[in-house]
This record gives C-alpha cells, structure tokens and sequence, in this order.
C-alpha cells in the first residue's frame, strides 16, 4: 500500500498516524508540506527512520527544492519526481492519503 503525507508533522498528526497504521513492507510518500518529515532534525525523525527498517520512504524532489530542503534529507529516504510519482501509484494497488 502507498501512503501519502502532504501535512507537516509540526502542524498535523498526519505523519504520526501513518507511521502508526501503516503495515510492513508499504511504501510512504512525502509531498507537499510533508517533506518536512524528511529533513534531518524533524519531530518525527526518529519513527521514521525506526519505520524505513519495514517500509521504503520516498520524498518528493519538486517539493523539497521549493522549499530549500534537498540537502538536509533523512540518509535513506529516496527523491522521486513527478514521473516517480506516477510510477509509485501505479506500482501500488491501495493508496491512503493523509490529510
């Protein structure tokens, strides 16, 4: 299943409530304000990297240029860009979008 978090997790328990819901080997994608969550230093970066143990965490590349991220990433969380993006929903049967 894909999981997308578009909601700081300083703003919103969207990310918290994914980590918690989300099942072994789904895959989780940051986009919007989510990719806060990707940036070393965030609220939740310690469960993220716990949850990359069973899921593969992507972090969406347009977004995290815009907002001047791209260098401070989580070691492991991969960059995707739209194209990716696409790919990652078609590859996935379920996806649950957090708001």
């Amino acid at each position: 299943m894909l999981h997308i978090v578009n909601k700081s997790p300083s703003e919103r328990n969207a990310m918290s409530s994914c980590l918690r819901m989300a099942k072994k080997g789904s895959t989780i994608l940051l986009i919007e304000d989510g990719v806060y969550a990707a940036t070393k230093g965030s609220v939740v970066e310690k469960d993220l990297k716990a949850a990359m143990a069973d899921m593969q965490v992507y972090a969406l590349w347009p977004d995290l240029e815009a907002r001047g991220m791209q260098d401070t990433v989580i070691d492991g969380i991969k960059q995707v860009d739209y194209a990716g993006f696409v790919d990652l929903v078609a590859e996935n049967k379920n996806v649950q979008s957090w708001l």
